[in-house]
């Protein structure tokens, strides 16, 4: 049964976008076009390079921001405030799943490579907020970005997770080759599943995915 893998579980780390929410809200279409007009003013560039150069800094540095920072020394603030001042009027919330998760033994933290003051909004649109002991985002690894080791190590410390005691729930494959490597659970959220050998589990439907795990 999955539920005996999980059965040492007690600390269950969950990303926020797309992985929260279901990907056909498509919040990520409106970060996106905020990212790419933040490129446009910060560089002096037009849309379709501000674009390119999105895609291509999440692809080498792990976030627009970390290559941002890197290349162009880019303060984060101004950008993370931009880029997440967007509607949430997708999201609804999601009883079933608030309840699978308050179900879940030990402690429960959400780490995302936003910001957490969005992370808060958004749990709030989906009726999850207080069932977290805490919320933790790119601020707090140093603004380094998933997936670098170091902004896991330093995320997990302040969280007190035990990657050998604990679960990774993540909708970019490559952010659970790290916790795979530190000896955590891994669980791919997604509407198509990855083959990878850091990929324990994958599920399209988190709710039903932790049901399985706690009977709730």
């Amino acid at each position: 049964m999955v539920s005996d893998d999980f059965l040492h579980v007690r600390g269950w780390v969950f990303d926020l976008d797309n992985t929260l929410y279901p990907p056909e809200a498509r919040l990520f279409d409106q970060i996106e076009y905020r990212m790419a007009g933040f490129v446009m003013e910060a560089l002096g560039v037009d849309r379709a390079e501000a674009n390119r150069l999105r895609k291509l800094y999440w692809a080498e540095y792990g976030t627009t921001l970390a290559g941002l920072m890197e290349l162009h020394g880019v303060e984060p603030g101004p950008y993370l405030s931009m880029v997440h001042d967007i509607s949430l009027d997708q999201l609804a919330p999601d009883p079933e799943l608030r309840a699978r998760i308050a179900a879940l033994p030990g402690r429960r933290i959400v780490y995302t490579n936003a910001c957490a003051p969005y992370a808060e909004r958004v749990l709030a649109a989906r009726g999850l907020d207080g069932v977290f002991d805490a919320i933790y985002g790119v601020e707090h690894a140093g603004f380094q970005p998933k997936p670098r080791r170091a902004a896991f190590e330093a995320v997990f410390a302040q969280g007190g997770i035990v990657p050998v005691e604990a679960a990774m729930f993540e909708d970019d494959a490559r952010n659970l080759a790290e916790p795979h490597a530190m000896g955590m659970r891994t669980v791919h959220v997604a509407p198509a599943p990855e083959t990878a050998s850091h990929i324990h589990h994958h599920t399209d439907d988190l709710s039903g995915f932790l049901a399985r795990l706690t009977g709730a």
